[in-house]
């Protein structure tokens, strides 16, 4: 998957789902449960035990359930080797790490950095990040990406943390890409109990409250 591609597939869908689970008992099966509820980029993260097995598998099996998975809460560079060895299609981080960032654009892979601040962001554009995610969202709303929007006419942002179907439409509409949807559609408990069904609905509830409206569709 080429940063193109994962930017195209983030305007699509206009969200990417970030797991964090003490435990997945199928990493595929989780994979289709987002999938068949419109949600096919899927972060697992280093927070979770054996993430690198839990990635090797959904990827393994991306033909079955057609998620695009990669892997979050990448804070060195070892761990991006790591998580690109195991077939990760892109990485995410927290912050801004440079090390991160120089190991995934030598391997081609797309990547997204955390930033907060004017000066965060344009960090992670000379970096070469694919899209900007802006973390954690919840604490300045969807006005802030409004404002950033001013000087960073074209940037792409991801707002992560915090945002659920009831507030996400509202990211979007101040110039999100996508938006990050975690625990409101992947509670850790429906994880671990390998709930796919609940998480389906969970995910189709949310593509539901953030498809665009037809002005949007047929602008005049």
């Amino acid at each position: 998957m080429t940063p193109d591609d994962f930017l195209r597939q983030l305007e699509a869908d206009r969200t990417l789902a970030v797991v964090r689970a003490d435990s997945i008992p199928d990493a595929a099966e989780l994979s289709r449960a987002l999938a068949e509820g419109g949600i096919r980029a899927v972060e697992l993260t280093f927070t979770t035990p054996d993430v690198l097995t839990h990635v090797r598998r959904a990827v393994e099996t991306a033909g079955q359930h057609g998620a695009v998975v990669g892997i979050g809460t990448v804070m060195t560079g070892d761990q991006a080797r790591q998580a690109i060895d195991a077939g990760a299609r892109f990485l995410v981080t927290p912050g801004i790490r440079p090390e991160v960032a120089s190991v995934a654009a030598d391997a081609g892979i797309p990547f997204s950095l955390g930033a907060m601040t004017p000066s965060e962001v344009a960090q992670a554009l000379d970096l070469g990040s694919a899209v900007v995610k802006i973390f954690p969202a919840r604490q300045v709303g969807p006005a802030y990406l409004k404002d950033l929007r001013g000087p960073y006419p074209d940037v792409k942002l991801l707002p992560s943390g915090g945002i659920d179907a009831g507030n996400a439409a509202s990211y979007l509409d101040a110039g999100a890409t996508a938006v990050c949807c975690g625990t409101s559609v992947v509670p850790p408990a429906a994880v671990a109990a390998g709930q796919w069904s609940d998480i389906t609905a969970r995910a189709a509830a949310f593509v539901a409250a953030i498809a665009p409206s037809s002005a949007e569709k047929n602008p005049s």
